[in-house]
């Protein structure tokens, strides 16, 4: 997910009905430049080498979604073709961007574990990963680094006893209540697709 603001001017994009590196590209109507997806940057016309801002996103089962926000509404272009994945595949993987640097975890292994604790070069992560959503944040608040465990179907910080809502990651009990996690933004790919796109990326294999 990117934010479609260039310079402060909000673009309109379309399906440019192509693949780059099997992967989908975008046009602006504005200048008809041509975009890759994955990596949110004009490749081709007179923004070339322009590049979108990450926004933090999440996978999250419609489900999950509805108990989270009653209210929210949802863009169907064709309910009549819609298939649902119900699980990720092995070779999937959560990637995540960070000041330029990409690292990614197999789904899988985050489920499995439920919640990792990482440290990405300088930054610390947390993953959490169940019933196909995922979240990653920094674990970072109130100028420390902090450690997580899962307990009994909660997330809490060994540092404080902190109690955290892990997929909003707002701190909901304990000292640091009303502290919140800041999400780290990324994507899900296969990982040969993930490291066409950064072949300088990581794996994390713990």
């Amino acid at each position: 997910m990117h934010d479609r603001r260039i310079d402060g001017q909000v673009r309109v994009f379309g399906n440019a009905g192509a693949l780059f590196m099997n992967a989908m590209t975008w046009y602006d109507h504005e200048t008809e430049s041509i975009w890759s997806q994955p990596w949110g940057r004009a490749i081709q016309g007179d923004l070339k080498d322009t590049e979108l801002f990450v926004l933090p996103s999440r996978v999250i089962t419609w489900g999950d979604w509805k108990a989270e926000h009653p209210e929210t509404l949802v863009m169907i272009n064709d309910v009549g073709r819609l298939s649902f994945r119900q699980g990720f595949d092995p070779g999937f993987v959560i990637g995540l961007l960070l000041d330029g640097r990409a690292r990614a975890y197999y789904y899988t292994n985050v489920a499995e574990k439920t919640i990792i604790n990482d440290m990405f070069d300088e930054f610390p992560i947390l993953l959490w990963a169940a019933d196909n959503n995922y979240q990653a944040y920094l674990r970072q608040a109130d100028g420390r680094t902090l450690t997580f465990r899962w307990e009994e179907g909660q997330l809490i910080d060994e540092e404080t006893g902190s109690t955290w809502d892990v997929r909003s990651g707002l701190a909901l009990d304990g000292p640091l209540r009303g502290q919140s996690l800041q999400p780290i933004p990324g994507s899900t790919a296969y990982d040969w697709a993930w490291e066409d796109f950064y072949p300088d990326t990581t794996f994390y294999e713990k």
